[in-house]
């Protein structure tokens, strides 16, 4: 055989190799493919990873190994941040938060899948089922534009902490009654009903000392009504204060009002300057370590499953630490529901708060063949047997088709909050210049909340920060 006949042959066998692999066969032609992905170290991409390596097989049916980076929360921006601007090119995926999509996407490392989607009619008609509210926030950007780059990997909201061992308490209620003339919330459905009046004399009604007595028993140690996060670090007062501010009728800026929309005048108007006051009014109710500023959702979520604390605001994807004997000493008394709202002029609740959760999203570096058994992860991941599945484990699903369901409120004792809440859900800015809009912004809540400044004085210096960033930036004119 001659050498040109035998690169003839050659380049035969590798079309016909690339044939069979192109029509689905998988024998000859399989490949190992590995995807490292940053994620949060907590329970739903705890629970993902795990469901992947005992149930996940590929339809391609090449060897896909899902290596997986677990970044504790507090690090979990920084260390991504410096890995995408570094050009190491470690991740061809990651979960990130919301916010995150404007400054990955400017500055080129975040893949729109648009091309994806449009080509795979399953793939668009499930996120067309995904709730506007995490749609928008978790795969837009431009905010709620057409160019989409994430699929929601846990979409989260808060809700409330009970402990109704002691909420039910015949004692505690009958002295709650005499004492504010109203019925202390014990079922789920109570506590879907509170506003925040409700939840102060919560708050107020169950401060009590070491040695005093709770539901016929003294104390071992103090005990507090309420507990909401309010810590400096990362977004732990913003996530919370945001929820009052639009209850209030306030806003923040408003990105989808570029570039007429303004900072000052609205982030530091009357009511959103009502609506942190409001919030602040709470913390004299909470363990004393929310004025120090440290008051974050993993702090707040300890002392409530420590028994120190009557109710708590919380995201669900802590929840399963709180079911769990091994790490909770309140797990077999719990009872869940809506977070408190706000009264509007006709009596009815205005619930708004900050959503929660992440995407997956996908980086600009990858190989087609990383791209394509990703996706098809996210599609089995976004499928109505995983997302039961997940949401019956201790996750959500966003996708409407399963949280409609009625036996989806059957799976976790929060579940009967969670369609509930999604119309309720807002969302921060998603634009590049984020971190630095919420790092000013959770240093002047810091100073509100250890005391240092008032509500005015905090947003009206935010209100001016933001305003002198984004004009610079072109986002205000």
């Amino acid at each position: 055989m001659t050498a040109k006949t035998k690169l003839q042959g050659l380049a035969t066998a590798a079309g016909f190799a690339l044939a069979l692999f192109v029509g689905g066969a998988t024998t000859a032609s399989a490949e190992d493919v590995t995807l490292h992905m940053a994620v949060p170290d907590w329970p739903p991409t705890r629970i993902m990873k795990k469901y992947f390596d005992e149930q996940y097989k590929p339809p391609s049916g090449n060897k896909v190994i899902l290596d997986v980076d677990f970044i504790p929360w507090p690090d979990f921006y920084t260390r991504v941040n410096a890995s995408l601007t570094s050009g190491e090119k470690k991740y061809n995926m990651s979960v990130a938060d919301s916010q995150w999509l404007g400054a990955f996407v400017e500055g080129g490392y975040f893949r729109k899948v648009n091309d994806y989607i449009e080509a795979d009619p399953a793939l668009a008609k499930t996120m067309a089922d995904i709730h506007p509210s995490f749609y928008n926030a978790y795969s837009t950007y431009p905010y709620t534009s057409k160019n989409i780059y994430g699929f929601p990997q846990f979409p989260d909201v808060l809700v409330t902490y009970g402990r109704k061992d002691i909420l039910c308490d015949a004692g505690e209620q009958a002295a709650f009654l005499a004492k504010f003339n109203s019925k202390l919330p014990c079922t789920g459905e109570e506590i879907d009903a509170m506003d925040w009046t409700a939840f102060e004399n919560v708050g107020k009604f169950f401060q009590r000392k070491k040695g005093e007595m709770l539901a016929g028993k003294p104390l071992d140690d103090d005990f507090y009504g309420i507990a909401f996060q309010a810590g400096k670090g990362y977004d732990f007062s913003s996530m919370q204060i945001n929820g009052f501010i639009w209850q209030e009728g306030g806003d923040i800026w408003d990105e989808t009002k570029i570039p007429d929309g303004k900072a000052e005048g609205v982030v530091n108007s009357p009511q959103a300057i009502k609506g942190l006051a409001h919030y602040l009014s709470l913390i004299q109710y909470m363990p004393p370590v929310a004025k120090t500023g440290t008051m974050d959702i993993f702090k707040s979520d300890e002392l409530f499953r420590e028994g120190k604390v009557a109710m708590n605001i919380d995201w669900i994807g802590l929840g399963e630490a709180s079911l769990d004997p091994k790490t909770s000493k309140v797990s077999d008394k719990l009872v869940f529901g809506l977070p408190p709202g706000t009264k509007g002029a006709d009596g009815k609740l205005v619930r708004w708060n900050n959503l929660g959760g992440q995407p997956f999203v996908f980086t600009t570096w990858n190989s087609d063949l990383q791209n394509k058994e990703g996706m098809e992860f996210v599609k089995w991941w976004l499928s109505p047997a995983i997302q039961n599945q997940f949401a019956a484990g201790g996750g959500q699903s966003a996708v409407k088709s399963v949280y409609s369901d009625p036996k989806y409120v059957t799976y976790r004792p929060w579940n009967r909050a969670w369609a509930a809440a999604l119309d309720w859900q807002k969302d921060v800015w998603h634009v590049p210049q984020f971190f630095e809009l919420l790092t000013q912004q959770q240093d002047q809540f810091d100073l509100a909340i250890t005391g240092k400044q008032d509500a005015k004085t905090t947003l009206d210096n935010v209100a001016k920060f933001q305003q002198d960033l984004l004009s610079t930036a072109g986002l205000i004119k």
